[in-house]
């Protein structure tokens, strides 16, 4: 007698547009929370709300965001500086679902085949972000011996 709430509540369960916590996000992403904190510092398209004492909550857009660079990190084999151009050209829209990842423009394998190459689009971009990186280090090492 003394159960009142409804198992919906018990089980912690939101509707989709409510705010998620970093704990929540970190659980459902699968990711420690500090990796989070850490991918705020890289993407600035991620903007939790901050309230007081520092508590972040993020929007259903951000967990989406989110979604899609875990998975372009995690699952793609992406650099960050990959995923950072990614951002910046555009080529990477989170859609709204949380549950599917966002793809960025056509870097379908099976594409590879029919254009005659044989690295994907998304191959190519990962590659020049690695050369981007190396190319910055050789500059960083070339000041350092003059």
């Amino acid at each position: 007698m003394a159960e009142t709430a409804s198992p919906s509540r018990r089980s912690g369960d939101k509707s989709a547009e409510a705010f998620r916590t970093i704990s929540e996000v970190a659980t459902a992403l699968d990711v420690p929370q500090h990796v989070l904190r850490f991918w705020e510092t890289k993407f600035s398209q991620v903007r939790p709300l901050k309230r007081g004492g520092g508590r972040r909550y993020y929007r259903p857009d951000d967990v989406a965001l989110l979604q899609s660079i875990r998975n372009l990190l995690y699952d793609d084999g992406y650099t960050i500086k990959g995923v950072q151009k990614l951002l910046r050209d555009g080529s990477l829209k989170p859609k709204r679902d949380a549950q599917k990842a966002a793809t960025p423009a056509p870097a379908d394998q099976s594409d590879a085949p029919k254009t005659g190459s044989t690295l994907s689009t998304g191959q190519r971009q990962e590659l020049q972000g690695l050369l981007d990186e190396l190319e910055q280090l050789k500059s960083m090492l070339e000041r350092e011996l003059d």
